[in-house]
């Protein structure tokens, strides 16, 4: 695997969640790279692995064996505080929850990380996240004035302004109305081609995996499929299973 052409890879990744014979394979020695300036979709049914990929890629949860690289940097052997600071500040984060902080505005919310890595903001970046995204009028409002789906474009501004290796959306449009979750979809697909940003994003919905340039399939902690701007239709009838881990 040609590392530079990637943001993120992981080389014969193992999770295990437990010990003995009570302990569960999440991940089974996994093998991939996602390239710089993509759209990849991680994609497979409830228990399939694919959130605890995303995690490990993330440096959220810790891997039993194997390694993952980050613009070329072994986030396996950070210690704490060294991936903290990894994560701020090269890994953006869209989660289905939001993860706003209802004290603060929009524009605060946004430039959070930058807070508090004691940064100040790049207003250019800051001015053209937030044109692209439709915010500039929505700055100074709480996340309790906003509707779900402008409040997941905040979270998606505050992902994008630090200009990270990747940003990592985990079922992003979960908790929207399909209106708003396909608005969010084509804001994904736009830092892509508007910001040249590497998304990898989770989801368990065709519709919305289509609209990625690469999907990647996962059952029983294993990558299966690989594919390249599939169709929804195709990915119905490429879903593994349900009844995997």
């Amino acid at each position: 695997m040609d590392h530079p052409n990637f943001a993120v890879v992981a080389e014969d990744l193992v999770k295990v969640y437990g010990r003995g014979t009570s302990g569960v394979r999440a991940l089974d020695h996994v093998s991939v790279g996602f390239e710089r300036g993509r759209f990849t979709a991680i994609m497979g049914p409830s228990g399939s692995g694919k959130s605890s990929l995303l995690h490990c890629l993330a440096g959220l949860d810790t891997v039993t064996s194997g390694r993952v690289l980050v613009g070329g940097t072994d986030i396996t052997t950070l210690s704490d505080r060294a991936l903290t600071a990894l994560r701020r500040d090269r890994i953006g984060f869209v989660f289905q929850s939001f993860n706003l902080l209802p004290q603060l505005t929009a524009e605060r919310n946004i430039t959070l990380p930058l807070d508090l890595a004691g940064r100040k903001a790049d207003r250019l970046r800051l001015q053209l996240v937030v044109d692209v995204l439709g915010l500039a009028d929505r700055l100074g409002h709480r996340p309790a004035e906003l509707s779900g789906g402008q409040q997941q474009r905040v979270a998606l501004a505050r992902a994008l302004v630090t200009k990270p290796d990747v940003v990592f959306a985990d079922e992003p449009t979960g908790n929207l109305d399909s209106r708003s979750g396909a608005e969010v979809l084509s804001l994904l697909r736009a830092s892509v081609s508007e910001f040249g940003q590497t998304v990898v994003m989770v989801t368990h919905d065709p519709e919305a995996a289509a609209r990625a340039d690469r999907v990647v399939l996962v059952a029983d902690g294993r990558i299966v499929e690989d594919l390249r701007k599939p169709s929804a239709a195709a990915l119905r009838s490429s879903r593994p299973s349900a009844g995997v881990r």
